[in-house]
């Protein structure tokens, strides 16, 4: 007799063998002698382990089983001995176990090797948790030199890297009054950015001031403007050249944003003889016209800090009723509690209003007279008297040094009224010398004009521009991105809102 207690290996060895490996799929072998000694025995097909000689013959190769035994049983690993009595090949049992059940139960380290593809998957396929979770965080755009500069220190750390700058301007809104989002690759997560916005008249010169206090100079080709300007055909045919709303921003992180004019007589042609159709709630298409202006205007009361209302005469007294119905219009929109006041100083509650600037284009030498300047001042602060609009007390011609002699007294009731005159054609080096024949000193004198240059006028504009305050939009404080969901959300509102729709049935 054996150890293995077989008394005849040659007559039951063999079956024995099959019946184990065949004993998972619960069928035994048919016509199998199964009667003797070994009947009576209970078969353990994953604790007994057989040590009987192979018989000669082909074997099968058995697909191997990793087992996961508890913690407690580890400490004693069962011996695989070859059927032939010599040492089998040594197979790897892989245990996997954490560092701390492997020190209670006695077992060294190296005793319970780890292949390297095993990972937390693995771990999760045996039943086990991870310890602790590993995580690995890689920039976007760094994942080609994490291999080469693995010891490099910077490799890793996020790189501050320049905004990417814009070189013309992008819809906002297109021709459809659509929101479109081609601006959010522009935009970055930081909060310190000044909004502004510009409202105006058709042919009063809006694209070509934004243009110049965002990006360009007098001295540069229009046709290389960020916002692109009316050409000599538009003119001719008195049509308009922005539609909807244009967007840029600069690397000082201030954004722009120019609107078509407003009550266009040519975008009411275009519509009228295109046959477009209107929405269902305008039957008239002067009313869509004159409400597609006032969602403009309302939006930018919503999402500005600045709006400048570009005028190229003074005045046109229609053109602050609409400013007023606009605010009437505008969404409610709660702000900071240290921002609340009004342009007269009283408490006005929660809600938020932007600074306005009066700007008149295309000025001409009389209205640089101190005396005119103070009845246009006067006129401006009368007719906005009743508004929440910060249309005082943000912006003056005096500080920047164009009314030499003139103090801040002089102008009693001043408004946020900038004059910009014409754009000279020739550049400041043909101008005509002021007595050239009479004195020497006079011929290296300029010509007297009246008012400062075009040139320096706007750099002057760009910096009161730039200086302005830069109040919470919100009760919140958002960045850029944030500003952008913000302003579609508001945009999105200002279609739907009842008051608007209201306002349009008493149009009707």
């Amino acid at each position: 007799m054996s150890e293995s207690g077989h008394s005849q290996p040659g007559m039951y060895g063999q079956g024995r063998r099959r019946r184990r490996r065949r004993g998972e799929r619960e069928s035994g072998i048919p016509g199998q002698n199964l009667s003797g000694p070994s009947r009576d025995r209970d078969y353990y097909p994953r604790e007994r382990r057989d040590t009987s000689e192979d018989p000669p013959g082909q074997l099968l190769q058995k697909t191997p089983i990793i087992l996961a035994k508890p913690p407690g049983e580890r400490s004693k690993p069962a011996q695989s001995v070859s059927v032939s009595g010599a040492p089998a090949p040594e197979k790897p049992i892989m245990l996997i176990k954490t560092r701390e059940d492997a020190t209670k139960c006695g077992t060294p380290p190296e005793a319970t090797p780890q292949l390297p593809g095993s990972g937390p998957s693995k771990m999760e396929r045996e039943g086990q948790r991870p310890t602790q979770p590993v995580y690995q965080i890689q920039n976007r755009g760094m994942g080609a030199s994490a291999s080469s500069g693995a010891g490099d220190p910077v490799v890793g750390q996020t790189k501050l890297i320049a905004p990417e700058k814009m070189r013309q301007s992008i819809k906002l809104v297109d021709d459809q009054m659509n929101w479109c989002d081609s601006a959010m690759e522009y935009l970055r997560d930081q909060t310190d950015m000044l909004v502004v916005g510009v409202l105006g008249l058709q042919g009063t010169g809006k694209s070509t001031i934004m243009s110049l206090i965002s990006a360009n100079t007098p001295e540069e080709d229009q046709r290389a403007f960020v916002f692109r300007t009316q050409t000599q055909e538009i003119k001719e045919r008195a049509g308009n050249q922005s539609t909807g709303i244009d967007f840029f921003i600069t690397q000082e992180r201030v954004i722009y944003l120019d609107t078509q004019p407003i009550l266009s007589p040519s975008i009411l042609d275009h519509l009228i003889n295109n046959d477009r159709k209107l929405p269902p709630e305008y039957n008239l298409p002067h009313t869509y016209i004159e409400m597609q202006s006032l969602q403009m205007a309302a939006f930018l009361f919503t999402v500005c800090h600045v709006v400048i209302v570009v005028q190229d005469w003074f005045t046109d007294i229609n053109m602050y009723r609409f400013l007023q119905t606009a605010e009437m219009l505008k969404p409610s929109t709660p702000s900071a509690s240290h921002d609340s006041t009004g342009s007269s100083g009283a408490e006005e509650g929660a809600e938020y209003y932007p600074h306005i600037v009066f700007l008149q284009n295309k000025a001409r030498r009389d209205d640089f007279c101190p005396r005119n300047l103070k009845n246009m001042h006067s006129v401006v602060d009368k007719m906005m008297a009743h508004s929440h609009l910060k249309y005082k007390g943000t912006l003056s011609m005096l500080d920047c040094n164009m009314f030499p002699g003139l103090g801040r007294k002089y102008l009693e009731s001043e408004v946020n009224l900038f004059l910009l005159p014409p754009q000279d054609s020739e550049g400041d080096e043909c101008l005509t010398k002021a007595g050239s024949g009479s004195s020497p000193l006079f011929s290296l004198l300029p010509g007297y004009r009246g008012q400062p240059t075009f040139s320096s006028v706007v750099s002057k504009l760009r910096s009161q521009i730039l200086a302005m305050p830069r109040c919470q939009l919100s009760h919140t404080i958002l960045t850029e991105k944030n500003w952008f969901h913000y302003a579609a959300r508001i945009w999105d509102g200002v279609k739907k809102s009842s008051a608007l729709a209201e306002y349009s049935r008493l149009l009707a």
